[in-house]
């Protein structure tokens, strides 16, 4: 898992490296799109490839809009044709900015994989004090927005657009939630002074909402009608007493992070190895004391560019030791009696298509399956879904041509509530009254009212997938902040959907960063101090309720008590 704040589906951005894309990736996209027609904002059916809008300086209604909002309209486009002029002055107090926004007509998007592009030129984009260096998201904007009513605000765009530079595409993917009919795209600059050129904005559907045929019966006949697999998400590192406790809390599954270490491939091999090591070690405790283990390659080849999206994605010698590494791992333990899973990539992010010839977020996947498949015909492979394995992919996603999946979403949501405190003061304000900043579950959350009944919609899309392709499902990850009020109740009301529909799950996480752990006290609110619990917490104790329909033979000593072992620390 790695803390997201918010939903912003390209939060976390490029860095030098991210500029690859700007001779290869979007220069393809945006050939692909020549000549295309926009379509009407009422039409329905859109297939991939289709313009669903395009900011058009020609009309005389947009024209309007954004002159009356304080855009110029002039003749610096990139070939000198008509383009967008915003400048956000020097001298604003506050906050300075200077936005225009056009509204978009997105009830023929909804449940739909998009991709916002358009070319921008900066000059002089800096904030306040050029001495210092602007936040990624401050800096020029080509971005769409919308607040879905169940969902709550979503932002597409891409960061870091600071200082001086040339003409040059910017572009984001991102879902559309199903039941956003009106969103807008902001153009100009936020958060600091400076001027941008923008041409060419446009919103092109990727992937349009899968069209789910459910039958009367689909839940009589499910293949999996109940809950399996209940355990929690691993540590960072092995630790042989850990599998005795988790046998005591009656844990059956643990999803085994391989990850935490080396991006660079001339030293990832090394490392790598020392992984499966650890792995090997893991799988023999896990045997031991009748666990079972997902495999999760928590850090794949090359990392992540600063905008989160997956190297491997965008470079072929991330994606041919992906595939490499998989088949190493399925060698040396297809036969291992305690592994589950192979859970193949953590929380995929791509927010800009991949070049030609080189698969997508969901093309590798599939490409390393197939390659397991050839070594190993019978251990499940778990597909995970893009934007951080999040329940609104399951909208427009198809399964996948490989046999024995399971399809797995993880579960932050609302994140403002699950992540306040984690890495900023969102719900909890600094040196303030915890009781009085906090945000509380059930309760009000951004304005709107989160309760039991609000989790079951969010996730809502896994389980219309699951009932159209009798698919399997699996929640590897879930959580709220130990000093979250209600967490206790939270995490009851997930499991028990989850208990419901009959998907496995593993809570995030066992003695890893002590502001997830159920082991530590509920408070104070401290990043730097997390003190052990003296007697069991409510959220150990959910847990534990749930943890004792497991049947594991020979394993059925229940704790009373908070473990007291050391947890490291290192916040994900």
């Amino acid at each position: 898992m790695t803390v997201k704040p918010r939903c912003r589906a390209s939060r976390r951005r490029r860095g030098s490296n991210a500029m690859k894309w700007k001779s290869g990736m979007i220069a393809v996209l945006f050939s692909a799109l020549i000549g295309l027609t926009t379509l009407p904002a009422a039409e329905k059916d859109l297939k991939a490839g289709d313009v669903a809008f395009t900011l058009d300086l020609t009309k005389t209604e947009i024209r309007s809009q954004l002159l009356s909002q304080g855009a110029e309209i002039v003749n610096e486009g990139p070939k000198g044709e008509p383009c967008l002029r915003i400048t956000s002055a020097v001298g604003q107090t506050g906050n300075p900015r200077k936005l225009v926004s056009i509204p978009v007509d997105m009830s023929s998007l909804q449940g739909a994989r998009v991709c916002l592009t358009g070319l921008v030129r900066g000059e002089n984009i800096q904030g306040s004090d050029p001495a210092v260096p602007l936040a990624k998201w401050r800096g020029a904007k080509c971005q769409l927005n919308f607040d879905s009513p169940s969902r709550g605000k979503r932002w597409y765009d891409e960061p870091n657009l600071h200082g001086t530079f040339p003409w040059r595409p910017v572009g984001a993917i991102g879902g559309i939630v199903e039941d956003v009919s009106k969103g807008q795209i902001s153009l100009g600059v936020e958060g600091a002074t400076g001027t941008v050129w923008i041409s060419d904005v446009r919103i092109t559907v990727l992937q349009p909402r899968a069209l789910r045929n459910i039958p009367a019966d689909a839940e009589k006949n499910l293949t999996q009608k109940a809950t399996q697999m209940r355990g929690v998400m691993s540590p960072n590192y092995f630790a042989q007493q850990d599998f005795a406790d988790l046998a005591g809390w009656k844990v059956n599954l643990m999803r085994w992070q391989v990850g935490g270490g080396e991006k660079n491939l001339a030293i990832y091999d090394e490392w790598f190895e020392g992984k499966l090591g650890d792995l090997s070690q893991a799988l023999d405790a896990a045997q031991a004391n009748g666990i079972k283990l997902a495999v999760d390659l928590h850090l794949p080849p090359g990392g992540r560019y600063p905008d989160a999206t997956l190297k491997m994605v965008m470079e072929e010698k991330y994606q041919q030791e992906f595939i490499a590494n998989w088949e190493r791992i399925a060698r040396r333990f297809k036969d291992h009696p305690a592994l589950w899973a192979y859970d193949l990539i953590n929380e995929p992010v791509q927010n800009r298509p991949s070049p030609t010839g080189l698969g997508d977020w969901l093309a590798i996947q599939v490409k390393a399956a197939k390659a397991i498949r050839a070594i190993d015909s019978k251990t499940p492979i778990i597909i995970e879904v893009d934007q951080w394995d999040s329940p609104d992919s399951f909208s427009w996603l198809e399964p996948v041509d490989v046999p024995n999946v399971i399809y797995q979403a993880h579960m932050y949501w609302p994140g403002a509530y699950t992540h306040q405190g984690v890495k900023t003061d969102q719900g909890v304000a600094k040196d303030k009254d915890f009781t009085k900043n906090s945000l509380t579950y059930p309760g009000m959350i951004e304005g709107k009212p989160i309760d039991k009944e609000a989790l079951r919609r969010y996730l809502e899309p896994v389980r219309r997938f699951q009932l159209a392709h009798n698919a399997r499902i699996y929640i590897g990850e879930f959580s709220a902040a130990r000093w979250a009020p209600g967490a206790a109740t939270y995490l009851d009301d997930c499991i028990s959907i989850f208990e419901e529909y009959g998907w496995d799950w593993t809570y995030h996480a066992f003695r890893e960063w002590p502001g997830w752990s159920v082991e530590h006290a509920d408070l104070p609110y401290d990043r730097s101090n997390h003190p052990k619990a003296t007697q069991p917490t409510e959220r150990f104790l959910v847990l534990q309720k749930w943890f004792a329909k497991n049947e594991i033979a020979g394993k059925t000593a229940m704790v009373e008590t908070a473990p007291k072992s050391e947890t490291k620390a290192g916040i994900k």
